[in-house]
């Protein structure tokens, strides 16, 4: 018996593929060639079927807030901000933040449209007010 691990997955992983089409200002999530389930965050098999066979799609970007909390710092660090839970019209769900409002003004039931933030360290996506 080996004491060494190989994975049949070669290649760069799902996250830095993902991370690559950000720096390009390209937001993209998988779909399952299989069955057809779009999938977030970036997997290596499909989390409804367990197939292998993904494939990385533009999304309209659309969603509705599903939850929103806001956490409070410092106006010296920055101030308050809101971290929402968005469900995508693709169907996946996730974790963003809502920019352009108040962050007491995010609401559940909100529509929202999804950016790319380039002015960070890394790219990352933001929600607009739809």
């Amino acid at each position: 018996m080996s004491n060494t691990s190989e994975s049949a997955f070669t290649g760069p992983t799902p996250t830095a593929i993902y991370q690559d089409y950000l720096k390009k200002g390209d937001f993209r999530i998988q779909c399952c060639d299989s069955c057809g389930t779009h999938i977030f965050y970036p997997r290596i098999l499909c989390t409804h079927c367990g197939s292998t066979q993904l494939k990385w799609v533009p999304v309209s970007g659309r969603g509705t807030v599903y939850a929103v909390s806001v956490v409070n710092r410092k106006q010296d660090r920055g101030g308050p901000y809101n971290v929402v839970l968005v469900d995508l019209e693709e169907g996946p769900r996730m974790m963003a933040r809502v920019d352009g409002i108040d962050h007491d003004q995010v609401k559940i039931g909100m529509a929202v449209k999804a950016r790319v933030e380039t002015s960070e360290q890394a790219p990352i996506v933001v929600f607009d007010v739809a």
